[in-house]
Formats: C-alpha cells, sequence, structure tokens
C-alpha cells in the first residue's frame, strides 16, 4: 500500500536540506549553510497544468523542483504560447529575475504534480547574498541559462526517459506492443512497464519514486480523456501516438492539443503497427492531420529494437554522399557494418548516396543491393539514352524507368527505416530535403546532374543533383537527433587528371589526331559531373567533420562514370571500412547502439 500524499510531503520536507543539497544549484555547499536554506524556504505543492508564475510578474523568489516537473512557456499570448524547456527534479527556476530584479520573462507550468522548494526574495537576500561560494553556483547557473537562450547546448546529468504510448482506438493491440517496446528497452538499462490498474491511485511522490529507480518508463493511457490519461500525458518525455496503420486514419481524442504539438511539452511520435506487409500509402494517410512529426512503422519483431534506439537517442544514422560509379563503394560499407553488428536505423543520402540509401532504408539484403545495382547501372546502362543538348546530354527516360521499376509507386515515407534525401532547388538557391511523396521521382531529382541530365521540374521548382549544394547531409542527420551519424563520402577523391596544356578544342579535320595524343583529357560527362559537385566542396568538408564515424574509402584509381569498376568500388568499401571498424574505440557510441557496450 502507498503512502498518502501528506505522508509522501512530510518525508520530502524532514529531508529537505538532503535533498536541495543533491540539486546542482546547492551542491557542495557547507551542512549548516543548507540547513539554514532549507529552514527558510517555503513548501510548495502544485497540481499538474497550474500555473507557477506568469511573464511580466515581479520576481518574488526562486524554486527547486523537488519532484514532478514544470514547464516554461514563451512569453506569447495564452493561446500563442510555445513550449520553451521542461524542468525536472533537482532544477531550479527564477534565480535570474531575483539577480537583475526585472520582471519575469517567461510562464512557469507544472506538468505535472510538482513539489517545490520556494525561496522568498527576502530569505534569498539574508541567507545567500552573504555566502559567496553559494553566488558563485548561482552566477555560473545563470550563465548557463544565458548560453541555451542564445543556442549554446546545456550539458546535465540524463535522468530517466518517460514514453506514454497513447493508443488511438482499441483496434490497436497496445498491451502487445507495450510489453515488446519495454523488453527491448529493458537491453539499454531499466525498464518498467506501468498500468492504470497498478498507479491510478498513487501520489506524485510515486511516480518520481518509479523513475528514479528506472533508466526508462513507458506508461500506458487509455484511448480516452480520462483521469488516467491526463496524467500519463504529464509524465512523458515523449508520446507515442500508436494506431494500426491499415485503419481508416482517424484522430487522437486524449490529445489536448491535436493539431499543434509545438503547445506541448511533450515531443511526439506517431507509431503505425502493421498486420503484415507495409501498405503503400498508410503512412501518408495519418499524418494528413499529424504533418510535422517523425513516425515509425512497426512490422517485424526487429522493428521495436529499432523504435527503442530512435527514442533513446542510440538510433545508427547513415548518410551516404554522392560520386557517381565511385558511390557502389557504399554497398562495401553496408555489408562491412551489418558483419559488425552495427544496426542502421536512419538513411540519407545524396546523388548515387540516395538510390542506394533508399535500397538500404526499403532493407534489401548485402546481396540484392549487389544484384540490382549491378543490373541497373553496369548491365543496363542507364545514361546512354543520348538526345539533342538542349537541355541536357541525356534525355533521362531511362533513368526515370529504372527508378520507377526499382520502387514503384512507393512513398518515401512508406519505408520501413526513416529515409532522406537532398537535391538542390536552382529556383530558391538553396538544398531541398526530400522526406515525403514520391519516391522515385526525389531520387531522380537527386541525381539529376546539371548538363547531364535535365532537371527535375516539380511545383513550379527546378531541381538538380543535390551534390551541387550538399553532398554529404550529415547536418540533416544531425538535426533528427537520433543518435550517433556514419558518413561514407564517396566523393573525396580527386575526380581526374591530365597531362599536356591545352585551350581550345582543334578543327574537325583535326580531332581524330587530337584524340590520339590527348588519351587522358576529361569528357565532357566528368567535367559537367564534376563540376556539379565542386561548389558544395566547402560545405562537405564541414560536414565530414560532424560525423562520429567518418568513412572515405580510397577511390582515386576508380573513374566516377566508371560502371564497370562495380565489383572493384564495392570490395574497396568493404576492406576500408572493416579496417576503420577494428580501429573504433570500445567506447564509441556506435558500439553502444549496437548494444556491445553500456552507458
Amino acid at each position: 500500500m502507498g503512502q498518502t500524499p501528506f505522508e509522501d510531503s512530510q518525508t520530502l520536507r524532514s529531508n529537505l536540506g538532503v535533498l536541495l543539497g543533491e540539486t546542482p544549484l546547492f551542491r557542495g555547499l557547507d551542512p549548516a549553510l543548507l540547513a539554514r536554506i532549507a529552514a527558510s524556504a517555503q513548501w510548495l505543492s502544485l497540481p499538474g497544468g497550474a500555473p507557477l508564475f506568469s511573464a511580466g510578474e515581479a520576481a518574488d523568489a526562486l524554486y527547486v523542483v523537488l519532484s514532478g516537473s514544470l514547464g516554461v512557456m514563451s512569453p506569447d499570448s495564452r493561446a500563442q504560447r510555445r513550449f520553451v524547456a521542461r524542468l525536472a527534479a533537482g532544477e531550479s527556476v527564477g534565480e535570474m529575475g531575483l539577480i537583475s530584479g526585472r520582471p519575469r520573462l517567461f510562464s512557469v507550468v507544472a506538468l505535472r504534480n510538482t513539489e517545490l522548494a520556494r525561496i522568498s526574495s527576502k530569505a534569498f537576500n539574508e541567507v545567500l547574498r552573504g555566502e559567496p561560494e553559494a553566488m558563485l553556483r548561482i552566477a555560473q547557473l545563470v550563465v548557463e541559462r544565458l548560453e541555451e537562450a542564445e543556442g549554446a547546448p546545456r550539458t546535465h546529468p540524463r535522468g530517466a526517459y518517460t514514453f506514454t504510448i497513447l493508443p488511438q482506438s482499441l483496434e490497436v493491440d497496445f498491451a502487445a506492443f507495450s510489453t515488446s517496446l519495454v523488453k527491448a528497452l529493458s537491453e539499454f538499462g531499466r525498464a518498467e512497464l506501468v498500468w492504470s490498474v497498478r498507479a491510478r491511485t498513487h501520489t506524485s511522490q510515486w511516480f518520481n519514486d518509479i523513475e528514479a529507480a528506472n533508466d526508462y518508463v513507458v506508461y500506458v493511457a487509455d484511448p480516452t480523456p480520462d483521469r488516467w490519461t491526463k496524467l500519463c500525458e504529464r509524465q512523458a518525455d515523449a508520446l507515442l501516438l500508436l494506431a494500426r496503420a491499415e485503419s481508416p486514419a482517424g484522430s487522437w481524442a486524449a490529445l489536448r492539443w491535436p493539431h499543434d504539438h509545438s503547445l506541448t511539452p511533450q515531443r511526439w511520435e506517431l507509431v503505425l503497427a502493421h498486420d503484415s506487409e507495409i501498405e503503400t500509402g498508410a503512412a501518408a494517410r495519418w499524418l494528413v492531420n499529424l504533418p510535422d512529426i517523425p513516425h515509425h512503422h512497426v512490422q517485424t519483431p526487429l522493428d521495436y529494437a529499432r523504435l527503442a534506439r530512435s527514442l533513446t537517442g542510440r538510433g545508427v544514422g547513415l548518410v551516404l554522399s554522392g560520386g557517381g560509379a565511385r558511390g557502389f563503394a557504399h554497398i562495401g560499407a553496408v555489408k562491412a557494418l551489418h558483419e559488425a553488428g552495427i544496426p542502421i536505423d536512419v538513411v540519407g543520402g545524396t546523388s548515387m548516396g540516395a538510390i542506394l540509401g533508399a535500397g538500404v532504408a526499403s532493407r534489401w539484403s548485402v546481396q540484392e543491393l549487389t544484384e540490382r545495382f549491378r543490373h541497373y547501372f553496369v548491365a543496363s546502362r542507364p545514361l546512354r539514352d543520348y538526345t539533342l543538348p538542349f537541355v541536357s546530354l541525356v534525355s533521362g527516360r531511362k533513368v526515370s524507368r529504372m527508378l520507377y521499376e526499382a520502387f514503384g509507386d512507393l512513398a518515401i515515407e512508406d519505408l520501413p527505416l526513416a529515409f532522406f534525401c537532398v537535391s538542390s532547388n536552382l529556383t530558391l538557391g538553396r538544398a531541398h530535403v526530400h522526406r515525403r511523396d514520391a519516391l522515385w521521382r526525389a531520387l531522380r531529382a537527386s541525381v539529376s546532374v546539371p548538363g547531364v541530365l535535365p532537371p527535375v521540374v516539380h511545383g513550379g521548382e527546378v531541381l538538380v543533383d543535390g551534390g551541387a549544394m550538399n553532398n554529404l547531409p550529415v547536418d540533416v542527420m544531425l538535426e533528427m537527433g537520433r543518435g550517433p551519424v556514419i558518413g561514407s563520402d564517396a566523393g573525396a577523391d580527386r575526380a581526374f587528371a591530365t597531362h599536356g596544356d591545352d585551350i581550345d578544342v582543334p578543327l574537325p579535320w583535326q580531332i581524330m589526331r587530337w584524340v590520339r595524343t590527348r588519351r587522358h583529357l576529361p569528357n565532357i560527362f566528368q567535367i559537367l559531373w564534376r563540376t556539379g559537385m565542386v561548389n558544395s566542396n566547402a560545405i562537405t568538408a564541414g560536414q565530414r567533420g560532424r560525423a562520429d564515424l567518418l568513412l572515405q574509402p580510397p577511390l582515386a584509381e576508380i573513374d566516377m562514370l566508371n560502371w564497370k569498376a562495380f565489383d572493384r568500388a564495392v570490395q574497396v568499401g568493404y576492406e576500408y571500412t572493416s579496417r576503420r571498424l577494428d580501429e573504433l574505440p570500445a567506447d564509441s557510441p556506435l558500439w553502444r547502439s549496437a548494444g556491445v557496450i553500456g552507458e
């Protein structure tokens, strides 16, 4: 039988000095000073949803969260306010106002039932202003907050991750899903499943104890907006909106803000549970009312492990560059990663890397990748449909047919693994990231080397090869925040070299002799291909340094248009990646994602 709210509060109050001493604000201070701070503090219990203070109010106290959590909201009007930050147990709020003497800049509300220690401005001045060590600690915290406001990351110890499963209806088997997810999470730490029958009558301190005792806590809400569901929503760091993919798309009646997740402190993730094969168009149907949130397909038992990695910052992102025929080295890299047991959870790429990445995101095996790409690029020779060079040297019809044959009507959001590819938007003069709509068309845009293939004109905008602006989009992958990133760069080596000096092409009757004596001159395909990538060299150089593992297989001896070097490129990529993985430090986050080491 659990403690009553009164007993919970009494226990916390009697240990207030100890609790304050464990917070970042007061850690390490003299016990006698902590006792004085505790004696001057007031106890405050705030129910979930209740305001602590509003923007514009006088700063009359600082607060320390003892249990529960607070949400910091932007100072906009109540109808338009936006969530800024979550404050967990042990964190403080309000100290900036006490030091500056200015009104509150933000509004703060209780996200769940919360216990706080309130230190009034009077107590602050009497107890703390005469203590240099305490004031230094507060000043350091203020600087961290200011850095955070300016975009600098603020680091602090990670607490338990809490997830709430919010089923869309009773059609989805949320009991089996919840059990399987907790089992997958338990591979990375202590995980506990909490149902309404077990926790409905407990107090906020009971929930705080459960979360403190585990690395991950999964709450299972009801499909209806009852009291338990609202409590589960407040407890969550992330809401998992669970739906049966094959069902007609519907809304979540229990969501407080059904059409604007920026109003809530939790991140939202759509999870589509499939009965069998992934249904084409199912994701687009469900995402109509949730257009800006990430989604996951759960089809096989392996998908629970992938979902657990993605939710906990262990999801491995693989970014594949363009590079023409050199891009076949990516197949060898994928083979080496599979053999090492390193999972691939999210895939992104540019140009040839985009097409290969789509195959990986489709869960093609290494053998299938090898066979398909040998057929499409070596046997079929898709760049041999020459045309009058009004727009490009090649008509592009063979490439379009090849991509449609490979991926059909599949949309990007239908892929089993999360995927994106990059093209260059000439209309707007910036990189374009494709995350939705027809996969084959997005790949056709990403591989449209200016002058070689005609651009893709879609929605009134002109799209060409992504290598012109971002050939190794590590930054796009990092923005997704799923975990460590592997960058495979097949475009790093010199594209070509030649001998001798030439300025002009000779007269027609001299061309044959000129060709015989200048065998190493680059042809027009090579020139256009390389020209399309040169502009992004500086960007790509910066992207390389942002990857957790950068792969740069030695491909200088393979011409970017030598499709017959297929097997050689694959082997170079495999051998190089295998060596790099052998050299990978034991504490690499990639091994952590693979489950080889713990935290």
